[in-house]
């Protein structure tokens, strides 16, 4: 194993109704990286699906954190599916993806650690937002 995959590649997936503002996603997420003992530095970008490229609440928070936004189709997100902690119907309708938090933080995981991910922290909601934390590399924990 080289020193890159080795080294753990942490990434955040966010899911959001129209709408929702970066303090309310900005909020999820340090909510839960603070109940799991998460450095926010050591987080290497932020992820969702593409139909979500306008929201302003995503695009806000990729500013305030200074953090790389990725945003990945729901083809792209499909074959994570079979690895999700929870399965939305009502998300699958709406994005054509059955979990956008769960899948964008592991595809990106994978695209940036160059390995297979998992979840850390699986999928976590308030009423306007999802988030989930994926890694690559060494376990972060």
């Amino acid at each position: 194993m080289t020193e890159t995959q080795t080294v753990p590649v942490l990434t955040i997936g966010l899911g959001c109704r129209q709408g929702c503002s970066a303090s309310t996603l900005q909020a999820l997420l340090e909510q839960a990286l603070q109940a799991h003992g998460i450095n926010l530095e050591t987080i290497k970008g932020l992820a969702s699906i593409d139909g979500k490229k306008a929201e302003l609440g995503l695009l806000e928070l990729a500013q305030r954190l200074n953090l790389p936004l990725v945003f990945f189709n729901a083809a792209e997100l499909a074959p994570y599916q079979t690895r999700l902690s929870h399965r939305s119907s009502l998300a699958f309708e709406q994005t054509g993806c059955y979990g956008v938090a769960e899948s964008a933080a592991l595809a990106l995981a994978e695209q940036l650690g160059q390995a297979r991910a998992n979840l850390l922290i699986s999928r976590q909601k308030n009423p306007m937002a999802t988030f989930a934390l994926a890694w690559t590399g060494q376990n972060p924990r």
